[in-house]
């Protein structure tokens, strides 16, 4: 098929390009930046430079390309403050709005067949049991710092499933870790581990599911090939409490445990945010993309993933 990856070289386009070169297709990767256009080749891709909040830009590239299905992986996140996430994110969230809304005109404009985008986990409502499925219900109420922040994200899971001219397909990815991301040797999640700059808040009870980058690559080529409209979570098999996979990570980077600090505190420090997904988030469950999908992480535990 022909495919066009927007955000072709994040952290997951940089794994997801090869596997879909390697699995015969014709890949078009999207970046706004002239300078990485030599990267693309590299990864095998045919390079398209557009600016994914300029419609007229993504309806050229588009147009060019032809292509039979779309990979929506757009992000910009810069440096991570949970106290003020929603300024964070902020062009992030314009990506999962303006940017899907200018890439599902143009793909309905050449006749896309699929249409797969990038979404996440932990906006999952904070009731109920601790792992969540894909027909459980997102949380109504958010923390007053990442309210813009989930409705993004609902934007775009409502923009892609609500398209009826093509088979919308909505990725719920788990935190990444591996290559190119913040829980990474040397990045800036794990040197906050290292250091004792990562304490954890109250009881820890949040539970949190992880994916390998390379594993979250291999499940969106399989959704590109074999996925139907509707959402799957892309996580491993071990959704964890903070309380069980902090320590573990800081023991395996050979760091002392973290700091163990009350909720007024962690509040000072991370904002209601980080108070809530220390103490309430909700894991999710990857029953439906294994059976579906045909895919199994091959890292299906964190515990095994982070040693590595």
């Amino acid at each position: 098929m022909r495919i066009l990856v927007a955000g072709a070289t994040g952290a997951i386009g940089r794994q997801l390009v090869p596997r879909l070169v390697t699995a015969g297709h014709e890949v078009h990767g999207m970046t706004r930046s002239e300078s990485k256009q030599d990267l693309l080749r590299g990864l095998g891709a045919v390079p398209v430079v557009a600016d994914a909040l300029d419609p007229d830009q993504v309806a050229e590239a588009v147009g060019r390309a032809r292509p039979e299905v779309i990979v929506h992986e757009l992000t910009a996140i810069g440096g991570l403050d949970l106290r003020q996430m929603d300024r964070s994110f902020a062009a992030t969230n314009r990506l999962r709005t303006e940017g899907t809304d200018n890439l599902l005109s143009a793909g309905q404009a050449v006749g896309v067949r699929r249409f797969v985008a990038q979404s996440y986990f932990a906006a999952y409502a904070r009731t109920g049991g601790p792992v969540k499925n894909e027909e459980d219900a997102v949380d109504p109420s958010p923390a007053r710092e990442m309210r813009e922040t989930v409705a993004a994200i609902l934007h775009l899971e409502e923009a892609v499933l609500g398209a009826q001219w093509t088979q919308g397909i909505v990725l719920r990815y788990g935190g990444f870790y591996g290559p190119g991301t913040s829980l990474a040797p040397g990045g800036d999640q794990t040197e906050m581990v290292r250091k004792r700059r990562f304490p954890l808040v109250g009881d820890g009870a949040g539970v949190w599911s992880f994916i390998h980058v390379a594993d979250a690559a291999d499940a969106t080529a399989a959704a590109v090939e074999r996925g139907t409209r509707g959402i799957y979570n892309i996580v491993d098999d071990e959704p964890a409490p903070v309380a069980e996979w902090l320590p573990a990570l800081a023991q395996t980077l050979g760091a002392k445990a973290p700091m163990r600090v009350p909720r007024f505190v962690g509040r000072l420090f991370a904002g209601e945010t980080g108070v809530v997904m220390m103490t309430e988030l909700r894991g999710a469950s990857n029953a439906k993309a294994k059976r579906e999908l045909v895919w199994r992480p091959a890292h299906p535990s964190w515990r095994q993933g982070f040693a590595a």
